[in-house]
C-alpha cells in the first residue's frame, strides 16, 4: 500500500534547454598581479640599463662628436671626413629620438639626444659651407645601397606597425652601417695622418663596443631581456670596426672586399647615370679633384713668389 500511495517522481524533460553557465569574471587579483609583475620587470630593466658600460659608451660617443667638431674647426676644412657618414648619423638621430616629443624623460637622456641632433646638423652645415674642401673622390660609398636594405628590414622586423617603432628599428640598422662610408674613405686615404680624424673613428667604434658590453650585462642580469634589432645593428658595426683596427696591422679581412664591392657598385651606378642622364658622378668627382689640385698648386706657387719677393 505504501508503494502504491507513493507518487512517482516526474522524468526529466530531455528537450528542456540547459542553462548556460555564468561567464567567468576575470580575477581582479590576477590582473593586478600581472600588472605589478610587468611594472617590476620594466623597473628592473631600467635599473640594469644604467650601468658602467652604458655610461662609458655614452661619453665616448659624445667625445667622438666633439672631436669631430674640433677637427673641422682646427683644419677649417672637411679633409678626411666622409659626408655620407654624417648624413647617415643625422638620419639615425632624427628617426630614433622621436620620443622627445612624446615622453617625459630624465635630463641625462634629453641632453644627449638633443646634443646629437644639433651637432649632426652643425656638421652638415659645416660641410655645406666648406664644400670646396670636401674630398668627394674618396667618399665613394653609395647611400642608396645602405638606406634601401635598412628601410626594408625596418618594415619587416619592427616589433609593431607603429611609425615610431618602424623609425626606431630603421635607426638601429642604419647605425650599424653609418661608419662604413668613413671606413671606405679611410681605406682610400691611406696616406692621411690626421690624429683628429683617427681619434673620432676610434671613439665611435669604441662606443659601440661598450654598448655591446651593456647589452651582455643586462642579458646576464635579466635572462628574459631581448633587443634583437639593437643587437644585430651593433654586431654589424663592431665587425666593421674590428676590421678597421686590423687594417693598421695590414691584416684587414674586409678592406679589399669592401673596396671591390664599392667599386662595382659605383661602376654600375655610372653606367645607369650615363644612360639616363648622359653624364656620371665619377667624372664630376675626377674633374673636381683635378680642380682642387690645380687650386692647391696655384696657392703653392703664389706662396713661393711671395717668399722670393
Amino acid at each position: 500500500m505504501a508503494d502504491a500511495e507513493t507518487e512517482a517522481a516526474p522524468a526529466p524533460d530531455a528537450a528542456a534547454p540547459v542553462p548556460n553557465p555564468a561567464p567567468e569574471r576575470p580575477s581582479l587579483r590576477g590582473a593586478v598581479r600581472h600588472g605589478f609583475e610587468k611594472l617590476s620587470r620594466e623597473k628592473l630593466l631600467r635599473s640594469y640599463s644604467w650601468n658602467i658600460f652604458r655610461y662609458i659608451g655614452d661619453y665616448l660617443h659624445l667625445l667622438g662628436v666633439f672631436a669631430l667638431l674640433m677637427t673641422l674647426a682646427k683644419n677649417r676644412s672637411c679633409t678626411g671626413i666622409s659626408r655620407s657618414t654624417q648624413i647617415l648619423y643625422f638620419l639615425v638621430f632624427v628617426t630614433r629620438y622621436l620620443d622627445l616629443m612624446e615622453e617625459t624623460q630624465a635630463f641625462y637622456l634629453v641632453f644627449f639626444k638633443i646634443t646629437y641632433i644639433v651637432t649632426s646638423i652643425i656638421v652638415l652645415a659645416i660641410f655645406y659651407k666648406l664644400e670646396a674642401t670636401y674630398e668627394r673622390q674618396k667618399d665613394t660609398c653609395s647611400l642608396a645601397v645602405i638606406l634601401i636594405p635598412c628601410c626594408v628590414s625596418a618594415v619587416l622586423l619592427a616589433k609593431t606597425s607603429q611609425i615610431t617603432d618602424i623609425f626606431w628599428t630603421f635607426s638601429q640598422f642604419c647605425e650599424g652601417f653609418a661608419m662604413v662610408p668613413q671606413y671606405v674613405f679611410c681605406y682610400r686615404d691611406r696616406m692621411a695622418k690626421d690624429l683628429g680624424v683617427t681619434f673620432y673613428v676610434l671613439s665611435m667604434g669604441a662606443y659601440r663596443c661598450f654598448y655591446a658590453a651593456n647589452w651582455i650585462y643586462k642579458k646576464v642580469q635579466m635572462p628574459r631581456y631581448s633587443d634583437f634589432q639593437s643587437w644585430l645593428g651593433g654586431l654589424i658595426e663592431i665587425l666593421f670596426f674590428a676590421d678597421y683596427l686590423l687594417s693598421f696591422t695590414g691584416l684587414s679581412l674586409l678592406r679589399s672586399m669592401v673596396l671591390k664591392v664599392d667599386e662595382k657598385i659605383n661602376e654600375f651606378k655610372d653606367k645607369v647615370e650615363m644612360k639616363v642622364l648622359g653624364s656620371s658622378s665619377s667624372v664630376a668627382r675626377e674633374s673636381q679633384a683635378a680642380g682642387t689640385e690645380l687650386r692647391q698648386r696655384r696657392k703653392a706657387d703664389e706662396a713661393e713668389e711671395d717668399i722670393d719677393i
